[in-house]
């Protein structure tokens, strides 16, 4: 698929911007690590002395967890989308020349993470609700077998649905998008942004609620899902791999169930 031949060594001239976008990502981790290890000490700072902790439900909390979840968003679709965003550059500078090219750049990426900062505010509420519900431990991670089966299943099907096949080749293919639906203007920039985020939303929500399996802040995990959503949407057969994760999703989900 030639749309997918993404990865290629940057240019000179796109070394600073391409580095900008991995420091951002590499921010990101760096913050979870520091949140993970916060989390963790309060855990067991309550097994000798337990303490009040805030309901789930509590402005606090949301607030909390919706910065939680939002930087983990940018530290694990950044390193993946960065091609296509590096290809819109390559573009809009054509375009437009030296003059707003740079402004373009930073606001289709900022559209892009718009989509999945949406995405943080409804993974909170249902963050807020399996905790209401006892479904997940004060580190986040699952306490039913049935449910984390169910979100496995979940996933599995979704690799192999014609609408995941449709946002998953818009994600390795963002040309036809560049090509065929380009906007002019700051404005187009963050609209185009958003249109890309979409698709990649589209590809990997399912994949992004399995963090409630093996918890939420397990780095590893989440090392993991990083780096399969980096093959799926970039490595020439990463929508064949897709597919074979599918189908061990489900199964592992169906055994956790049955």
């Amino acid at each position: 698929m030639a749309g997918s031949r993404l990865i290629r060594m940057p240019r000179a001239h796109e070394l600073a911007p391409l580095a900008g976008l991995l420091g951002v990502a590499a921010l990101s981790w760096v913050y979870l690590g520091f949140d993970a290890a916060r989390m963790a000490d309060e855990m067991a700072a309550m097994k000798t002395m337990p303490m009040a902790m805030n309901s789930p439900w509590s402005a606090t909390s949301l607030t909390v967890a919706f910065l939680m979840w939002t930087i983990m968003m940018v530290g694990m679709m950044l390193p993946s989308a960065a091609p296509a965003i590096m290809l819109y550059r390559a573009m809009v500078k054509k375009r437009v020349g030296e003059d707003g090219y740079r402004s373009a750049f930073w606001l289709f990426t900022a559209g892009y993470l718009a989509v999945w900062t949406g995405f943080s505010a409804l993974a909170v509420l249902m963050q807020a609700g399996l905790q209401s519900a006892s479904l997940l431990s004060p580190m986040l991670v699952s306490k039913s077998g049935v449910f984390s089966g169910v979100l496995l299943v979940l996933a599995g099907i979704h690799q192999w649905l014609p609408f995941k096949d449709a946002c998953l080749t818009k994600c390795r293919s963002p040309m036809s998008l560049f090509l065929f639906h380009w906007r002019p203007g700051r404005a187009g920039a963050f609209l185009m942004g958003l249109d890309h985020g979409a698709s990649c939303l589209g590809c990997c929500w399912a994949l992004m609620l399995l963090l409630f399996t093996a918890g939420v802040m397990n780095l590893i995990w989440v090392g993991l899902i990083t780096a399969y959503v980096f093959v799926e949407k970039l490595l020439p057969a990463g929508d064949v791999i897709g597919r074979i994760a599918g189908v061990v999703m489900a199964v592992a989900g169906l055994s956790l169930i049955f």
